[in-house]
């Protein structure tokens, strides 16, 4: 279905957008034909966006109809607020700078036409702008105390556009609509549509590219149509009804705000932020496993006044790790009492509370995969030769150990029951629970969000199976969020 141009008059609307239909407000809010159509793109180009003003349930009844609105409310409510104009220019202060720094006066107003401004030098401004704020047209509005830095954003409409930008926006709208990827005529015909972030350049990335294929074909054979997104697509999130990270995640990283603001859209997210909050802080891990009992090597938190009191409770050797370290990194051990000062200097400066773990040395790590509370596969980890983790770093790169992937039901029964339960802590989302077998009992290591699924790897047993069976979870999620 085409998208729909929602603008206050339709008679005295100057512009034709190509492949979209023009509807006026009145047509769309009270015509029950709009109504349907789930999933339609709705742009709001109404005159004003205030608070229960036509243009305001404009977007509010596209909610409603699991239309997409652009802007959505949450973006219409995001601009009017103090503390999110003060974040959006604090993220984008770096940016602001350099793309301001010639400007003479101490204000200054950037137009912002779906994503983009007529001048060049201000283009990478703009683009960040419309991510903080997904809205067709809008003006920023800068002022200069010292630094530049954001102090207000406003909805215009194409009354305030100059004549002479008028074929731009044109061209930047036309541009928005093509971005989506067009799938081939011989592709099912879809009914969701699901985003997957990744990151090319990311050298260990959670999915490599075989397994994002096939996250795609499971997707289409179930009627969702699935797109590779990068970090620049922030600001069309609301496009989509699914956001699924395949990215390292982290608190202060672009894949926490895409969740963030994926769920405040509606959208069903894996990872979601709790998720995210949850599994990569292990000060977090560490307390909520103790608190609930559940078998984990001997654990203590560390800070700079109980360090080596601490460390000697578990005794030497003994692992340290940094509360938001990944894929091995940031986990050190230390052999003797000697070493402690050294090691920990430098973890300090980044965080003050770390986490020490009496070393366990096994031959290999289990891991479990579960989604929902339910698990779905599982992978043993070889350590990496001549090493105690299971990659290993050094100057010649990174290197793995082997692995073994079999299925739940061939898996030990103690370190699957143990794994769901683990899990269920951190949310109903997709985790990857690290456990070790130790004198015969299964003990968590840690919880993962977004674990490792690789093509050749973590499906090698189950073949496509797998990824049929994460977007059917997403089609359950899906199902259950529209009428």
């Amino acid at each position: 279905m085409k998208p729909l141009v929602i603008v206050d008059s339709p008679k005295r609307w100057p512009l034709h957008i190509p492949g979209t239909e023009l509807v006026s407000t009145y047509d769309y809010l009270s015509d029950p034909t709009f109504a349907q159509g789930p999933g339609r793109k709705v742009f709001n180009l109404c005159r004003s966006l205030r608070y229960q003003s036509s243009g305001y349930y404009v977007s509010l009844l596209a909610d409603a109809r699991r239309h997409r609105p652009l802007p959505s409310v949450s973006a219409i409510q995001g601009f009017k607020l103090a503390p999110v104009i003060r974040a959006a220019s604090e993220e984008l202060t770096d940016l602001i700078q350099t793309s301001l720094r010639r400007i003479r006066s101490d204000k200054f107003e950037l137009s912002v036409y779906f994503g983009h401004n007529v001048s060049a030098g201000h283009e990478r401004l703009a683009a960040g702008v419309f991510n903080a704020f997904p809205v067709p047209l809008l003006r920023a509005r800068f002022e200069r105390d010292g630094t530049w830095r954001l102090t207000s954003v406003r909805a215009i409409g194409l009354g305030e556009v100059p004549e002479s930008h008028r074929p731009f926006v044109v061209e930047k709208a036309e541009l928005y609509l093509r971005r989506r990827p067009r799938r081939s005529r011989s592709s099912p015909p879809t009914k969701y549509d699901l985003a997957i972030l990744h990151d090319p350049a990311n050298p260990l990335p959670p999915s490599n590219k075989r397994a994002l294929k096939k996250f795609i074909e499971a997707g289409e054979s179930l009627g969702i149509g699935c797109d590779l997104i990068e970090r620049d697509a922030y600001g069309r999130i609301a496009e989509y009804d699914g956001l699924f990270i395949r990215e390292t995640t982290a608190v202060n990283h672009y894949t926490y705000r895409f969740a963030r603001r994926a769920l405040a859209e509606g959208l069903t997210v894996i990872d979601d932020p709790q998720s995210i909050v949850r599994c990569t802080n292990k000060v977090f891990l560490a307390e909520t496993l103790t608190r609930h009992r559940l078998p984990v090597p001997k654990t203590v938190i560390l800070s700079k006044e109980n360090a080596l009191e601490a460390i000697r409770s578990i005794g030497y050797p003994c692992v340290i790790k940094q509360p938001d370290s990944s894929f091995s990194a940031g986990v050190s051990r230390i052999d003797c009492e000697e070493e402690v000062e050294g090691k920990l200097h430098d973890l300090f400066e980044v965080s003050e509370l770390l986490i020490a773990q009496e070393f366990v040395p096994t031959d290999f790590d289990w891991r479990v995969g579960v989604l929902g509370g339910r698990a779905l596969w599982v992978c043993r980890y070889n350590m990496a030769p001549g090493h105690w983790q299971i990659v290993k770093r050094d100057d010649k790169g990174v290197h793995e150990g082997s692995f073994a992937a079999l299925s739940v039901d061939d898996a030990p029964r103690d370190v699957v029951k143990l794994a769901v339960r683990s899990a269920a802590l951190m949310g109903d989302g997709l985790y990857g629970v690290d456990l070790k077998v130790i004198n015969g009992k299964a003990v968590v290591i840690e919880v993962n969000d977004n674990p490792n699924i690789d093509a050749g790897v973590e499906d090698s047993v189950l073949g496509s199976w797998l990824y049929e069976a994460i977007m059917q979870h997403f089609l359950r999620k899906f199902e259950e969020q529209r009428p």
